[in-house]
């Protein structure tokens, strides 16, 4: 078992329990038992009649539940510096820098790309992030598919098949399709969780999106989309109609697209990613008009070679509040209970009895100071089922 005491501030993410949206605690204890879970959350006087060990105690520091990151694209070789060099110099984004990491993708062997996934994953841990979602879409092939969602498997079981990312250089669109349908989606099935589609200009359209999103949905897939990142157009609409689990991005919305966010908003997620806007130097999501229309808003971090190499889920919770509208509150239980519901998980992104004992300890009073403090690592410790898997205590 493991307990912790002197928590001067704790996140639960249940309003059941603490003060507002967050469920915050002060001055508390928890304990995790033999199976990774919490057992119990409640005074620090009242601990020795749930625990006989020993608790470490975290001198008044914050807890809150580890993030869950719900959009990532760790399979990959390579980097993209030039091309963010030029961007940094007006050329604008466009997706068809997917094909420059597709080459060194191909290239890579299962060990590199591997290594990469477990690099990348380390990394986010060390920020905080103890659920993560890995797509494939660099390799584009029936083989490198395949492979890549091997790959992604060694981080996470929340894998994501992404053969629709782009359609391959010298390929025809139509031929693409059949074969993601097809071929690839048999080749990938056994290795992913979900089925993504880039649904926007440059990438695929609705009635393209619309048949690979229903073949993997007939292959025991969940289905996501990457929607409306670009321009206004109908992916987010698509992805309400079909009931995925999110919708990702989400940068050019329309009213209707706000009002079918709304009307969907116990099923589908819109997931803002605020790191490839900053990257790429476009108009961030309004999450505040998203939020006040009643629409559910996870924030995640893009993690890919293109158009944002960060895996730093503080930096996107700062973003979300100084540059989306968001409070702290709101930002904070976007990157934890929202990502949770973007992956259909209730187990992770809160610290409720039952769940699993993922969590940070900051060094900081409070969350405020994840978006008050941008840039800063302020993660103490990070702690996942129940052990501790970053820094010291």
């Amino acid at each position: 078992m493991f307990a912790l005491t002197g928590i001067g501030h704790l996140v639960t993410n249940d309003e059941t329990v603490g003060q507002g949206k967050l469920g915050v605690l002060q001055d508390v204890a928890l304990v995790a038992n033999d199976a990774g879970n919490i057992s119990w959350v409640g005074k620090q006087s009242e601990l020795g009649s749930h625990f006989d060990g020993k608790p470490i105690d975290v001198g008044g520091r914050a807890v809150i539940p580890g993030f869950v990151d719900s959009h990532t694209h760790l399979v990959f070789a390579g980097d993209r510096a030039r091309e963010f060099e030029s961007r940094m110099q007006g050329k604008p984004y466009a997706a068809g820098g997917i094909k420059t990491t597709m080459a060194a993708t191909r290239a890579a062997s299962d060990d590199v790309l591997a290594a990469n996934v477990a690099r990348l994953a380390s990394e986010a841990l060390a920020s905080g992030t103890t659920t993560l979602e890995v797509k494939s879409g660099y390799g584009l092939s029936v083989r490198d598919e395949a492979r890549s969602l091997v790959a992604a498997k060694t981080a996470t079981s929340e894998t994501t098949f992404l053969g629709a990312h782009v359609v391959p250089p010298d390929t025809n669109a139509d031929d693409y399709v059949a074969l993601v349908q097809g071929e690839m989606l048999d080749a990938c099935k056994g290795n992913a969780k979900w089925i993504d589609v880039f649904c926007d200009r440059g990438a695929f359209d609705v009635d393209q999106a619309r048949a690979i999103l229903q073949s993997g949905a007939a292959a025991g897939l969940g289905m996501r989309i990457h929607a409306n990142q670009l321009q206004q157009g109908g992916g987010v609409q698509l992805g309400v109609e079909l009931g995925v689990a999110s919708c990702d991005h989400c940068t050019h919305l329309s009213q209707q697209d706000i009002d079918a966010l709304s009307g969907a908003s116990a099923n589908t997620v819109a997931t803002l990613l605020p790191t490839a806007e900053l990257c790429t130097r476009s108009p961030f999501p309004d999450a505040r008009k998203l939020i006040d229309a009643g629409v559910t808003v996870a924030l995640a971090s893009d993690c890919n070679p293109g158009s944002s190499y960060t895996s730093s889920m503080p930096l996107v919770i700062a973003l979300a509040v100084i540059n989306m509208g968001m409070t702290c509150d709101e930002a904070l239980w976007s990157a934890t209970v929202g990502g949770a519901k973007a992956l259909r998980r209730s187990d992770v992104g809160n610290l409720r009895v039952g769940s699993r004992a993922d969590m940070v300890v900051l060094d900081a009073q409070s969350h405020i100071h994840l978006a008050y403090r941008p840039g800063v690592q302020q993660v103490r410790a990070v702690i996942r089922g129940g052990k501790t898997v970053f820094g010291s205590l």
